[in-house]
């Protein structure tokens, strides 16, 4: 096959571009130049991925392997699709994960309509996920390697896409990615992994919202469970559902960001009992068959695994779509539901979907007959 690899500059893509000339291919290196550099990075004072410095490590691995490698400018889609949007999530109170909206627009969108511009039959990146095909279609799951599993960043996948991308680091370990590394001589084997936001070097991301709406965001109050006033507060973007330090109030007993509001500036503190919540509500959900789960639309709904975020582990959770608002009620609640985060459904392992959340259910017992008719029991 003809296959057009997604390649950083890291080990990852690097040794899936080196299986993939190994097992035959006729493989095509493409970069994506996504952003400009900071002065800070060109100084080597934090370290960032997406550098020109990325681009000459894929381009040597690529000219080591025998391979074409094309650079291919991406910063005006990057900065409008992902970068802008990300900082309008946190001056409306969300907290926004721009990898996922990097993945959905550009690279299983605008990089699958690159590799069929090519003539690839395939797109191959070194995300840990697994993607396989059977009777019933194209479906994407869990990699092997919990640690490294990255299939919630990838729930947003267009699912007529989702046939022509290959995962090959999906059943492998780190170790393993590097042990290829060496063996296919790629001289960037022990380069570290990128852990930041790529244009959020050093993690400042208050900095750099700052930067891209070009003002500081509004000031405001910052008031206890019952509307309160504990502090001010200098800007709305510093706060996340959740977070305990740099409230810069205190009240004689822990207290952790229980809301953000974009509309007044308030952030609601309050103990970490008011964090747990029985459900949420999502919109804007994607489905990688096409469609809801079976089930989803009845009285009953259908049963899943949700997760809230990155590193969570899932919540056993019942599932309900009324028109294009997801229903979610936990089996057991949950804290920290953070609006502007994606819930991801699981089965087994696979990948049903997701979609954004956009509100948590503090009590469904109280709330379940307006939810649509969804019933508490």
């Amino acid at each position: 096959m003809r296959v057009l690899v997604a390649m950083s500059g890291g080990v990852d893509s690097s040794v899936v571009a080196g299986l993939m000339v190994e097992a035959g291919h006729e493989v095509i290196g493409l970069t994506m130049k996504l952003r400009d550099v900071t002065a800070e990075e060109r100084a080597g004072r934090v370290a960032s991925c997406c550098t020109p410095d990325d681009v000459m490590d894929a381009r040597g691995v690529c000219d080591l392997l025998g391979i074409p490698h094309y650079t291919v400018d991406y910063r005006e889609a990057f900065r409008r699709e992902v970068m802008e949007p990300f900082a309008r999530a946190w001056v409306d109170g969300r907290t926004p994960n721009p990898c996922v909206l990097c993945n959905d627009h550009l690279k299983f969108s605008a990089l699958v309509a690159r590799a069929e511009a090519l003539g690839a039959d395939r797109l191959a990146t070194g995300h840990y996920a697994r993607v396989w095909t059977d009777d019933t279609g194209a479906h994407l799951g869990v990699a092997a390697d919990a640690r490294k599993d990255q299939s919630y960043f990838l729930f947003g996948i267009p699912a007529a896409n989702l046939p022509r991308l290959d995962f090959p680091l999906g059943d492998m370990d780190k170790t393993t990615v590097r042990a290829h590394a060496r063996r296919l001589g790629l001289p960037i084997w022990d380069k570290p992994d990128s852990e930041d936001i790529c244009f959020v070097p050093g993690g400042d991301h208050a900095t750099v919202v700052e930067e891209i709406l070009g003002e500081t965001p509004r000031a405001g109050r910052i008031v206890d469970e019952h509307g309160a006033e504990l502090g001010r507060h200098a800007g709305i973007h510093r706060f996340t559902v959740g977070q305990r330090k740099g409230l810069g109030v205190t009240r004689g007993e822990p207290l952790y960001v229980l809301n953000v509001d974009g509309a007044s500036g308030d952030v609601r503190v309050g103990p970490h009992a008011l964090l747990v919540v029985d459900g949420l509500r999502a919109e804007r959900c994607n489905w990688l068959s096409g469609c809801p789960p079976a089930g989803a639309t009845d009285r009953a709904g259908v049963a899943v695994s949700a997760r809230i975020r990155y590193r969570h582990p899932g919540a056993d959770a019942r599932l309900w779509m009324r028109g294009e608002t997801a229903l979610v009620r936990f089996d057991t609640p949950v804290p920290a539901v953070t609006p502007g985060q994606a819930v991801v459904f699981y089965t087994g392992g696979e990948v049903l979907g997701g979609g954004w959340i956009t509100t948590a259910l503090p009590d469904w017992a109280a709330q379940g007959e307006e939810l649509h008719g969804v019933r508490a029991d």
